[in-house]
């Protein structure tokens, strides 16, 4: 059933959007250019007026996304800076999970990535870091940004479930053997610990452990 009055112009923003829709909705398999023709009420050969290819559509699509994230600031102190830049990557994330290996997949050099990535790594070098590091620096935080939400959007328990899900598992364990093991789960079993992963701490390791860096030649 089409979305878009059949008249209406056509443009590449309008076929990104309506991409972006059955991303969303369906993950990126989900789109086609059948699919795309279908809800924007046109022929599919009147898209490649417009996009190429699918690759087009899907480097397109990493650009909204990127949008979405907030960009650093050469004015903010540097720490503050990257945990807002890795928070809002996260949360843009969770938003649209089918982004993440489709981030992590592309070589994507549209404006707003070369936007982003000039002010983390801007960030980082009026900070004092030098380029080496920097560009290992960024890369770290986004190593730990795409692998927590993508175990987040993953794990097969929400956190309120972590409990029962160890008292539930505790008799599978041979306590002689894991005895360490069997300790944290009874603790989170016995609620005592949640056993929720947290985001922050992971980022501020990063961070913290970048510290010593700092003006290194």
């Amino acid at each position: 059933m089409n979305t878009k009055h059949p008249r209406e112009h056509l443009t590449k923003e309008r076929i990104l959007q309506t991409a972006f829709r059955v991303a969303d909705e369906g993950g990126v398999e989900a789109i086609s250019m059948r699919r795309l023709a279908s809800d924007l009420g046109v022929q599919a050969m009147s898209l490649y007026n417009h996009v190429p290819n699918k690759d087009s559509i899907l480097d397109g699509l990493v650009e909204l996304v990127v949008r979405e994230i907030e960009v650093p600031s050469f004015g903010d102190p540097w720490k503050e800076a990257m945990r807002r830049r890795a928070s809002s990557a996260h949360q843009t994330l969770l938003r649209h999970p089918w982004a993440i290996l489709t981030l992590m997949t592309r070589a994507n050099a549209g404006p707003a990535m070369l936007r982003y990535v000039n002010a983390t790594l801007g960030c980082l070098r009026l900070a004092g870091f030098s380029y080496k590091v920097a560009d290992r620096a960024w890369n770290a935080m986004d190593n730990h940004v795409y692998g927590y939400t993508l175990q987040e959007v993953n794990f097969p328990f929400d956190a309120p479930e972590y409990a029962e899900a160890a008292r539930n598992f505790l008799p599978q364990i041979a306590t002689d053997e894991y005895p360490y093991f069997t300790e944290l789960a009874t603790l989170i079993a016995e609620r005592r610990y949640s056993g929720v992963h947290d985001f922050d701490f992971g980022l501020d390791l990063i961070l913290d452990g970048l510290e010593r860096f700092r003006g290194e030649a």
